[in-house]
């Protein structure tokens, strides 16, 4: 599985099931794809 985060979209690769289980995982952490990519930025 792949991430790939860039100035204002995250790319997710991989499979079906990977996909799903990471958004479902990052869902509960961040309301939206802005606050996702700001928490890349910050570490």
């Amino acid at each position: 599985m792949q991430i790939i985060v860039e100035k204002d979209r995250i790319i997710l690769a991989g499979k079906a099931w990977e996909v799903k289980a990471k958004l479902k995982e990052y869902g509960k952490k961040y309301g939206t794809v802005k606050e996702w990519t700001a928490s890349f930025k910050d570490s």
